[in-house]
């Protein structure tokens, strides 16, 4: 860092906070650091930096994927709006697994991350004890618990739900399916069940059948499953319409529907969720429901930043909310 500061000609505090908090530097000074910094080729040393600092730079982010572009968006959020602070990400992915969870976390909480990220709020005991004593900003993201550890950024997966029943009942349908992953097993998909429970909960509502809310297959988020749940859905005889607990999932049901030559929607209406980008693209284009997943990074980022630096204020749990998004595939 001292070779760094004479060839840039700043003191090495000012090395310091460039690399640590390029925002409270001058653009100038920031530009000759970061120029000797590529001249000398040097890479400093987070874990000397953090036992004075107690700093580390990094946040774990915790996700049950990262093949979902959803998440792949939401980490990119997060990324883009902590690291002008200079924090980066150090990524976990879990597999869907409770037990894989609680495994990533004891591995991040040992390199001593500034701040916690993770999915959902369904977790083992021990996790959430593990998040409770972090003694570090902790933020659980994608849903919208009542109790969160610390905080939260999301939206709820039920009121998800219900909103795709009332828009298939109100497009005409009475026989409604849901498609989405068992519930047994090691990996559960538990915000995609919390989907599919607020679309039973507005069917019985409304005085329809829930029966063919079906839970098939363990393979949640991707498109062989969506195509598998949908022809276990035809051999039960079909339905009006589906609802898919992801798009990547409600386009391999499609898919399933142009391979045995049922039209989408004139037959079958399919209505997703999450509004990946392929979904914008096929043919017919995917109905969903809509969620910003890089501005839940982008969110969760803003907050963190604030909560490091001492002014965390607010609501507990920040509500993001969703919007529906009616394309050909639902008419």
């Amino acid at each position: 860092m001292r070779d760094v500061s004479r060839l840039a000609g700043v003191s090495p505090m000012t090395v310091s906070r460039t690399l640590a908090d390029p925002a409270r530097v001058s653009e100038e000074a920031r530009a000759r650091v970061l120029a000797a910094v590529d001249r000398l080729g040097y890479v400093p040393d987070r874990g000397a930096g953090g036992l004075s600092s107690r700093r580390t730079g990094f946040v774990a982010l915790i996700v049950p994927t990262l093949t979902n572009p959803n998440f792949a968006d939401t980490a990119a959020g997060l990324t883009a709006a902590m690291r002008p602070h200079g924090y980066q990400p150090l990524i976990g992915v879990t597999g869907y697994s409770v037990a894989e969870e609680e495994v990533v976390l004891r591995a991040m909480l040992s390199r001593r991350p500034d701040a916690i990220v993770v999915s959902g709020m369904h977790r083992s005991a021990a996790a959430r004890d593990l998040l409770a004593r972090a003694g570090v900003p902790v933020v659980e993201i994608w849903d919208r618990p009542e109790a969160p550890v610390d905080r939260a950024v999301g939206f709820s997966n039920h009121e998800a739900g219900r909103l795709a029943a009332r828009t298939l009942i109100g497009l005409g349908a009475t026989r409604i399916a849901g498609l989405g992953p068992e519930r047994t097993g090691e990996a559960r998909d538990f915000r995609g069940e919390e989907r599919l429970r607020g679309l039973r909960d507005a069917l019985r509502e409304a005085g329809l059948p829930d029966d063919l809310i079906l839970h098939h297959g363990r393979a949640a988020g991707t498109f062989a499953h969506g195509a598998e749940a949908m022809a276990a859905l035809l051999a039960r005889g079909g339905a009006e319409a589906v609802f898919l607990v992801s798009d990547i999932s409600a386009f391999g049901a499609l898919t399933e529907c142009q391979r045995r030559g049922i039209r989408v929607p004139q037959d079958v209406r399919i209505l997703g969720f999450g509004d990946v980008e392929i979904g914008r693209h096929c043919i017919p284009r995917l109905s969903t429901i809509a969620v910003d997943a890089g501005e839940i990074g982008r969110r969760t980022g803003a907050l963190l930043i604030d909560l490091l630096d001492g002014e965390g204020r607010g609501p507990a749990v920040v509500d993001l909310g969703f919007r529906l998004v009616l394309r050909e595939s639902t008419g």
